[in-house]
C-alpha cells in the first residue's frame, strides 16, 4: 500500500497528465487487448513470425481507435476525476472505431492484404477487452485515489442547485486533493429532476420529504451554486428545514460572478451568516453612468470612516477618481481607511482628514485646498438612544455639520452634493430621526433658492437619499445579538412585534451613487428596503444558525424615541417612479430658505444651551410631524 501511495502522492504532484500520455496508456491497452485476444483463440499458439504480421494489424486497427479518441476527446479528461461520461466517451468512441475495423475487415479480405486475417467476432472481442480495460484503468486510479486520500473523510454534503452551476459546483470539489466536502446528492426544485442520478449521487426535491432523506444520509452540510444565491435566500421554508436538522450552510458571497471552471475555493465558499439568509433580490446599477461621473473627478466623502461611508470610499475608489478627500473626526478608523487605501488603491490620490464636519473654519479650508467636484455627506450621529440623551449633539453634528458641508458646496461651485438621510425622518420619533428630517429640509430649500436665483449659471446640485438599517453597521442589532448568543444569552429584543427593514451597506451605496447619478437636484430619493423583517424572527434564526442550545430571547420593552416599525415615506408624502425599480422619488412639500435658515440658526444657538426640553421642543416647532415615542420629551407633545 505504501508503494501505491508513494506512486498515487508522485502522480498527483502534476495537475494533470499531458493528453499525449493518456492516449500512449490506451493505445497500449487496444495493442495488449490485441494480443491477448489472439492469444485466448489460439490456445496460446503463436509462432514468432506470426507477431510481427498481428502487430502489423492491431497497429492498423489502432489508426481506427485513435480516430474515434480525437473525435471524443476520451484523453481530455483527468483520469483520478473520471466520472460516468468518461466512460460513456471512451465506449462510444470504441464504437465508432469498431464500425469503421468491421468496414476494413471486409477490405481486407477483398483486396487480400497482408495482414492477419481476423474473423469478426474475433475483432469484436478485441475491441471489447479494449474497452473494458481502458475503463477499468480509469476506475481503477479513481478507486486508488480515493482510498489513498479517504474522501470520506469531509462533511457529508447536498448541493443546492443542478443546472445553474451546481455541477461545476460538485466537480470542482471532487477535484480537491483534500477536500472538506463529500458529495452525497443534490437538491433542486425541477419536479423532472427529481429521482434522477447524477455524477453518481442522486436528485432529492426540495419538498416536505427532504428532511427525512437528510437524516437518513446523515447529511452535514449544504452548499449553495453561486449562480443560485438569491433562489436560495428567497427559500425560507428550505432554510428553516435546513436549520432546525443542524445541517451548515455554505455560500458565497454572490458579488462576482463564478467560472464554473474555476476552483470552488475560488469563489470563496463560506459558512453562511444571517446577513446571507434574509430574502432580498439582486441590485444592478448603471455602472456606465456612474463611472462617467466619477472617473477623473475629485470626490468628497464625510463620514469615511464609518459603516457606510468606508463602503462608499471602497465603491467609488472602483471608477478611478482623480482625488478622493476623506473626512472623519474618528482618528483610528480613519488611519484605518488611510492604510486600506494605501495598500488596495495606491494609484488614487486620497487624503484622509480627521475633522469635526461642523467646524466651518477648519472645513471651509479644506473646501479651498482640494475644490472637489461631488460631495458624499454620510457623517452623522445615528444610535437613536444616544441622540435621545444628548440633542445638543445631534443638533451640533448632524445639522450644523450639514449645513456647513452645504454651504460650502455652493461657495466652492461642487457640482452635486447627495445626503444619506435616513427612515427614521419620517414622521420622526426621536432626536436623532427628526435632526435628519431638518438635515433634509434644509437641503431641499437650498436647492430651490439657489436655483430661483441661479439663472443660467450652473449651481449646486442637492440630491438626498433615504433607507432604512443597513446589516452589519457598527453597533447594528445583529453584531449585538452575535455576542449575546456567543455569551450564552438572553438575546434582548425590545418587543415582539418591533420589525425593521434591512439592506446590506453595499446593496445601500450603490443605490446612493445610482441616485447620485441620475438625481438633478431637489429630489428625496426613497429606497425600496424589500419585506420587512421581525426582529425577534431575526434572533430566533440567529440562535438556530450558531447551533446553540438553550439560549433565551429576552423581551426588554421599547426603548425612548424606537417605533415598533419604521416608514420611509410620511402620511403627508406619495412617490413617483424613477429611473430604478428599487428607487422611488418621495413627493414632499417645499420650504422657503430664508425661514428655514432662521429657525435653524436659532436651533444651533439654543443648543448651546444645553436645555435638552428646549432643544427638542424647538426641533418640534421646525418638524411639526415630530411626536416623540416611550421618551421623555412626549410631555412636549401634550402642549
Amino acid at each position: 500500500m505504501k508503494i501505491i501511495q508513494k506512486l498515487l502522492n508522485w502522480y498527483l504532484s502534476i495537475n494533470a497528465l499531458p493528453y499525449w500520455v493518456i492516449l500512449v496508456v490506451d493505445s497500449l491497452i487496444c495493442y495488449l487487448s490485441g494480443i491477448f485476444v489472439f492469444w485466448m483463440y489460439y490456445h496460446g499458439a503463436i509462432a514468432w513470425e506470426n507477431m510481427v504480421l498481428l502487430t502489423k494489424t492491431i497497429f492498423m486497427y489502432m489508426v481506427f481507435n485513435l480516430i474515434g479518441f480525437r473525435l471524443f476527446r476520451t484523453y481530455s479528461g483527468i483520469i483520478r476525476y473520471s466520472s460516468f461520461v468518461d466512460l460513456q466517451r471512451v465506449a462510444l468512441a470504441m464504437v465508432l472505431s469498431l464500425s469503421i475495423a468491421e468496414v476494413m475487415h471486409y477490405v481486407i479480405y477483398h483486396w487480400n492484404l497482408e495482414f492477419v486475417r481476423l474473423e469478426g467476432r474475433q475483432i469484436a472481442a478485441m475491441y471489447l477487452v479494449a474497452t473494458i480495460g481502458m475503463m477499468l484503468f480509469r476506475i481503477l486510479v479513481k478507486s486508488l485515489y480515493d482510498v489513498v486520500f479517504n474522501t470520506d473523510k469531509g462533511l457529508r454534503t447536498l448541493i443546492y442547485g443542478v443546472k445553474d452551476g451546481g455541477v461545476g459546483l460538485a466537480k470542482t470539489i471532487r477535484s480537491e486533493q483534500k477536500s472538506n466536502f463529500q458529495l452525497k446528492g443534490f437538491i433542486a426544485h425541477d419536479p423532472t429532476l427529481g429521482g434522477r442520478i447524477l455524477m453518481g449521487e442522486k436528485v432529492y426535491m426540495a419538498d416536505e420529504d427532504l428532511a427525512k432523506y437528510i437524516k437518513v444520509l446523515k447529511i452535514q452540510a449544504v452548499l449553495v451554486s453561486p449562480l443560485q444565491n438569491d433562489k436560495f435566500r428567497n427559500d425560507l421554508k428550505l432554510q428553516d428545514t435546513l436549520l432546525n436538522l443542524g445541517v451548515r450552510i455554505f455560500m458565497s458571497s454572490g458579488e462576482k460572478e463564478w467560472n464554473q471552471n474555476d476552483d470552488y475555493t475560488k469563489v470563496q465558499l463560506k459558512e453562511i451568516s444571517i446577513e446571507d439568509l434574509l430574502p432580498r433580490d439582486q441590485i444592478h446599477v448603471d455602472m456606465d453612468s456612474i463611472g462617467n461621473l466619477l472617473r477623473g473627478k475629485k470626490i468628497m466623502i464625510t463620514g469615511s470612516a464609518g459603516s457606510i461611508g468606508s463602503e462608499m470610499v471602497r465603491q467609488i475608489a472602483v471608477y478611478n477618481p482623480t482625488e478622493l478627500i476623506l473626512i472623519d473626526q474618528a482618528e483610528t478608523p480613519q488611519h484605518n481607511i488611510r492604510l486600506m487605501m494605501h495598500f488596495e488603491w495606491p494609484n488614487i490620490k486620497a487624503h484622509t482628514i480627521v475633522a469635526n464636519i461642523s467646524n466651518e473654519e477648519r472645513m471651509d479650508k479644506i473646501f479651498h485646498t482640494y475644490r472637489p467636484d461631488y460631495v458624499f455627506h454620510a457623517a452623522a450621529y445615528k444610535h437613536v438612544p444616544m441622540m435621545e440623551n444628548n440633542p445638543s449633539e445631534s443638533i451640533q453634528n448632524n445639522i450644523l455639520g450639514t449645513k456647513v458641508i452645504a454651504d460650502l458646496s455652493v461657495k466652492y461651485g461642487v457640482k452635486k452634493f447627495v445626503m444619506i438621510s435616513t427612515d427614521k425622518a419620517v414622521n420622526p420619533t426621536n432626536v436623532m430621526g427628526c435632526s435628519k428630517r431638518i438635515c433634509e429640509i434644509y437641503c431641499q430649500s437650498l436647492n430651490k433658492m439657489i436655483n430661483e436665483h441661479a439663472g443660467d449659471k450652473p449651481v449646486t446640485q442637492f440630491v438626498t437619499t433615504r433607507f432604512g438599517n443597513v446589516l452589519g453597521s457598527n453597533g447594528s442589532v445583529i453584531p449585538l445579538f452575535e455576542k449575546q448568543i456567543k455569551n450564552g444569552g438572553p438575546v434582548t429584543v425590545t418587543d415582539p412585534n418591533i420589525i425593521r427593514f434591512f439592506m446590506l451597506i453595499p446593496e445601500a451605496c450603490k443605490l446612493v451613487l445610482e441616485a447620485g447619478t441620475h438625481g438633478s437636484g431637489g429630489e428625496i430619493f426613497v429606497f425600496d428596503m424589500g419585506k420587512p423583517v421581525k426582529i425577534a424572527d431575526l434572533a430566533k434564526r440567529m440562535i438556530k444558525l450558531s447551533g446553540a442550545k438553550d439560549i433565551e430571547i429576552k423581551y426588554t420593552g421599547l426603548r425612548a424615541g424606537e417605533k415598533l416599525y419604521e416608514e420611509v415615506l410620511s402620511t403627508t408624502e406619495n412617490t413617483l417612479p424613477s429611473f430604478h425599480e428599487k428607487i422611488r422619488i418621495a413627493k414632499v412639500r417645499e420650504y422657503d430658505y430664508s425661514e428655514v435658515s432662521k429657525q435653524i440658526d436659532s436651533l444651533i444657538a439654543l443648543s448651546h444651551t444645553y436645555d435638552d426640553m428646549a432643544i427638542v421642543e424647538k426641533m418640534k416647532e421646525i418638524v411639526p410631524e415630530y411626536v416623540s415615542n416611550n421618551s421623555k420629551y412626549s410631555v412636549l407633545d401634550k402642549k
